[in-house]
């Protein structure tokens, strides 16, 4: 069989076939447009094709392929980034797109320059990429390949030492070695599967020791875990108000607090330890409103908000935003008629009569809630403010709360959750459970909701500390120190639910805790040495060859 032997026109176009099918199918995995929860056994296949076509594909194919799998993978794993804005749908894919150039043509050279053992270069070019998309301006989490594989328990239970980057390193290593065997038969070679696995039997034999360790480990620490009991616990009443996201202004705002009220109140009957609203629930800065009063109406609104967190026998725990002076030499309103007004997206705790503690957004959401270059990109700054964009300013402390009865706690806003390192931060200043205060009601996805709790798992198996989501629509639910969901509640209803939240305060830290993204930084350099190596190999044979031919 040597369909891929002699390349044309109509190779090229079965390799884009088989690239759009694939980038269909590993959708499948995660939640998406065919199942809330997602089919996760598919992410251990579905990337077999892609490697194939990268094996067997030429060069001046690889940048295209990149943009093209990494543009449909996106445009309709995120297909309800259309319900966001239509520049979100095109933007997202685009970008992830052009990430993807590069991961292709970085697979490409650790294919053809290290032959035989060019699949292992590559599952760390896999990983590499995994983690640097995440950490620049746009980083972006979503997609994935290990957090498919969020309802597999045993499986990633590694996490607490590796992160999230152990569980897709073993995912994807054997999909690009199999895509290779895939790749070297359509192009003829004859060896059997059987000949290969000899051929590779140390890496082979190496592979199913790292399995079974994985799965004993796995097995273990969940039933120690299922033994250990927590070393109080927390009684929290979570209030899913699920509101319009889009909606706003004083009539919206009073409607919304009236809901959250009365359904704390009637929380309050099952004895709850504190009352969990979700980000910017009460929407009107009560800083900016109680501080500088430039409009009565909400004013008072907020003042009957401040008075009702004030007067609970428990703790409130809410978002809100936070409105400051932009310049403090300046008034509220400036003499042209602007807001002399900064804001931060912030969650605040009522306790004891007084509001006890603020925390402040670290990371903020690209492109619409921060946008560093103005300057440099003045088109692209204008485009977004043209469509309602507004700017947050960013936080930079990871506060840790801590109520009368000694439960000390984070709280991660929005999406932040879905970045290891800040979750691992919180913990390391102090923090016993993370409280996650979100807003994903403007998705109008279930789905959407779904992978945002998917990532929030590993947060929890990572730090071994017990997740408690705090939503508008969904998914309001608890994580245990394993991973296992508790109880969520029903997506885009009005509720409260109580939660008896395991605490644990005791115990060592985990290693991802204590160092969360050093495995995939030390695997982002060693990637570099070995491209780097590669090429000057690559170099040093063209030399070679044309000294030759001298």
């Amino acid at each position: 069989m040597n369909l891929f032997k002699k390349r044309g026109f109509k190779t090229y176009c079965l390799e884009i076939v088989v690239l759009i099918l694939t980038a269909f199918i590993y959708s499948l995995a995660f939640p998406g447009l065919l199942s809330n929860r997602g089919f996760g056994a598919i992410a251990f296949f579905a990337l077999i094709p892609l490697f194939a076509v990268i094996r067997n594909t030429s060069w001046k194919a690889i940048p295209f392929y990149g943009l093209l799998f990494g543009f449909l993978f996106y445009s309709i794993f995120n297909y309800w980034l259309l319900t966001f804005h239509p520049l979100a749908i095109l933007l997202v894919p685009i970008i992830k797109g052009a990430e993807m150039v590069l991961l292709f043509l970085a697979l490409k050279a650790g294919e053809r320059w290290f032959k035989r053992f060019g699949f292992l270069v590559e599952a760390l070019v896999w990983i590499a990429y995994a983690y640097l998309s995440q950490s620049w301006f746009a980083g972006y989490p979503y997609g994935t390949l290990g957090y498919a594989a969020y309802e597999f328990l045993p499986f990633i239970q590694i996490a607490e030492f590796s992160g999230l980057w152990g569980v897709t390193f073993i995912m994807v290593l054997p999909q690009i070695f199999l895509g290779n065997f895939l790749a070297d038969r359509l192009k003829g070679e004859k060896s059997s599967f059987l000949e290969e696995i000899k051929r590779y039997l140390p890496v082979v034999i190496s592979y199913g020791a790292i399995l079974i360790f994985v799965f004993t480990f796995g097995f273990i620490k969940m039933g120690i875990w299922s033994k250990t009991e927590p070393d109080l616990t927390w009684r929290v009443a979570t209030v899913q108000h699920s509101a319009d996201s889009w909606q706003g202004g004083y009539e919206t705002y009073k409607r919304n607090f009236n809901n959250l009220r009365t359904m704390s109140l009637q929380a309050l009957r099952e004895d709850p330890d504190m009352i969990i609203w979700s980000e910017t629930a009460f929407v009107p800065s009560v800083y900016w409103h109680t501080t500088y009063k430039t409009d009565e109406v909400t004013a008072n609104l907020v003042d009957e908000f401040v008075a009702f967190g004030k007067s609970l026998p428990v703790p409130l725990l809410t978002g809100n935003p936070e409105g400051m002076l932009k310049d403090e030499n300046a008034p509220p309103l400036k003499d042209n008629g602007d807001w002399n007004r900064k804001d931060y997206n912030t969650v605040i705790m009522f306790e004891g009569g007084e509001i006890k503690e603020t925390y402040r957004k670290q990371h903020l959401v690209p492109f619409t809630e921060h946008f560093p270059y103005e300057k440099q990109m003045p088109w692209l700054y204008n485009l977004l403010l043209a469509n309602d964009y507004n700017w947050w300013e960013t936080g930079y402390d990871p506060v840790v709360f801590e109520t009368a009865e000694g439960v000390k706690f984070s709280t991660p806003i929005c999406f932040e959750d879905v970045y290891g390192y800040l979750t691992a931060g919180f913990v390391r200043n102090g923090a016993d459970v993370i409280v996650n205060m979100t807003n994903d009601s403007w998705s109008g996805a279930v789905s959407a909701e779904m992978q945002h709790l998917a990532m929030a798992v590993f947060r929890s198996v990572e730090t071994r500390k017990s997740t408690v989501r705090g939503t508008n629509s969904g998914m309001t639910a608890v994580i245990l120190p394993t991973g296992k969901i508790v109880d969520p509640m029903e997506p885009f209803t009005k509720g409260w639910h109580i939660y008896d939240v395991p605490v644990y305060t005791a115990g060592k830290a985990t290693l991802y805790t204590n160092h969360d993204d050093l495995v995939a930084q030390i695997v982002v350099y060693f990637t570099y040495a070995l491209l780097a190596a590669g090429a000057v190999m690559q170099i040093v044979k063209v030399i070679r060859r044309r000294r030759e031919r001298q």
